[in-house]
């Protein structure tokens, strides 16, 4: 099964190259307005695409640092590891305007939503500042350490889970089209 090159986002705002299997969570439950969210067909791998509000208080490795803490505030109870944090080019990006970006790995300890039993989870997470329009945008990649749900049917027993280099496909396609999603820009 071929990735799914040119998935629009936010309404086609953004497109992205979403790797095989991936299924939109919003047909099967809500999902906040400023995120995008897919799950793997036979694993419990996900993928989050987030828009946030710009945390200018906070520069380059710090600010992906932050966000990954910023995770784990929300939805985990301790256990937080950050194994890497780098900087990616901006000419590796589709992305256009994005002039700071981040990779980071880490672990944490978190629950899915509605659920207590916590997980180790693998994160993988790519930060891009778009201060230009008041935006972090956040790709995040998470990974089950232990155990995964069963595969449902004859298709999801055939998919492999996803990999890093699904994630630096999902990093390096990521392509803004409309830049209107951000709202008006004030003129200078």
């Amino acid at each position: 099964m071929e990735p799914k090159r040119n998935h629009p986002l936010f309404g086609g705002a953004f497109s992205i190259t979403l790797p095989p299997g991936a299924l939109d969570v919003s047909d099967f439950r809500p999902v906040p307005d400023n995120q995008e969210v897919f799950c793997h067909r036979g694993t419990e791998q996900s993928l989050i695409v987030e828009l946030l509000e710009l945390q200018a208080h906070v520069q380059g490795e710090a600010a992906a640092r932050y966000h990954f803490e910023a995770l784990g505030g929300v939805q985990v109870s301790g256990g937080e590891q950050i194994e890497a944090v780098q900087p990616l080019a901006p000419n590796t990006l589709s992305l256009g305007g994005c002039r700071d970006a981040w990779v980071l790995c880490g672990r944490q300890r978190m629950a899915k939503e509605n659920e207590e039993n916590e997980k180790d989870v693998v994160l993988h997470l790519a930060l891009f500042r778009l201060p230009q329009y008041g935006t972090d945008l956040l790709l995040t990649f998470n990974e089950p350490i232990t155990g995964s749900r069963p595969a449902q049917g004859n298709e999801a027993q055939c998919l492999p889970p996803w990999t890093l280099v699904d994630f630096e496909r999902l990093v390096t396609s990521l392509t803004l089209l409309d830049p209107s999603i951000f709202g008006p820009r004030e003129r200078s």
